[in-house]
């Protein structure tokens, strides 16, 4: 392996030796340099298989220190429970809503209504999530598009599809600049998340709430059972 003096190294890469100095010292702590205590001091980088194992070693400890600490987060429980149950909140990009939407399917023990906005919604993990549904929990998926609406018959036949005639779902009431729905999604009549996308950008925005009387949740349930009509008792208000 090749080594080098600060002096070499600041000759080669046109840094003052002052800052060489200070970049082996930070490398060394971090198992990636080596040195040789002579006159004048030689560094050398360790072999790449080891350099490769300490990096992994030192980011699987971070992602596990970020694990345990966001678990302990996830743990601490509001006093006011009620209030917990009417929450909303916001999530922004496609990939955390669709791990949302996810775990919400995960949970669901009676009912999961979907509406789909866009074709891009209709991702693999998706389908194999809801396809994953107990048979005893009823799967209910829309769209605005025939075409979304085959796509789901084919390759998730266990869920009951329709065509919506909703025109906010087709788009017919919004200006064409406006975002577009990308998806409604509504587990045991309690949970829901609904998403819109930005039609220049394609980013992807949701808002997430919970709980049977909240009052978002009360208006989505009326707005669904439009679109499903005598397909379910969505109204159990």
């Amino acid at each position: 392996m090749t080594s080098g003096t600060a002096k070499g190294l600041s000759e080669v890469t046109e840094v003052p030796r002052t800052r060489v100095y200070d970049a082996v010292r930070i490398l060394e702590a971090k198992g990636l340099v080596e040195v040789q205590h002579s006159s004048p001091q030689q560094f050398r980088a360790v072999p790449l298989s080891e350099a490769t194992e300490t990096l992994r070693t030192q980011y699987e400890d971070r992602v596990e220190r970020l694990q345990s600490t966001l678990r302990e987060m996830g743990s601490i429980e509001s006093e006011d429970e009620e209030a917990e149950l009417q929450e909303v909140w916001s999530l922004s990009g496609s990939d955390a809503i669709e791990n949302r939407a996810a775990a919400i399917i995960e949970d669901a023990t009676d009912e999961v209504v979907l509406v789909i906005g866009t074709e891009a919604v209709l991702s693999e993990s998706l389908i194999e999530e809801l396809n994953s549904l107990d048979p005893d929990i009823e799967l209910i998926v829309g769209s605005g598009s025939a075409s979304i609406r085959d796509r789901v018959e084919q390759q998730i036949p266990r869920a009951t599809a329709f065509l919506s005639e909703l025109g906010w779902l087709h788009g017919e009431l919004t200006p064409a600049e406006d975002a577009a729905v990308g998806r409604l999604l509504l587990v045991d009549r309690s949970t829901l998340l609904v998403s819109s996308i930005d039609p220049q950008t394609s980013d992807e925005q949701a808002i997430f709430a919970t709980g049977l009387r909240n009052g978002l949740i009360v208006i989505a349930r009326r707005l669904l059972s439009q679109g499903v009509m005598e397909m379910t008792p969505l109204e159990q208000d």
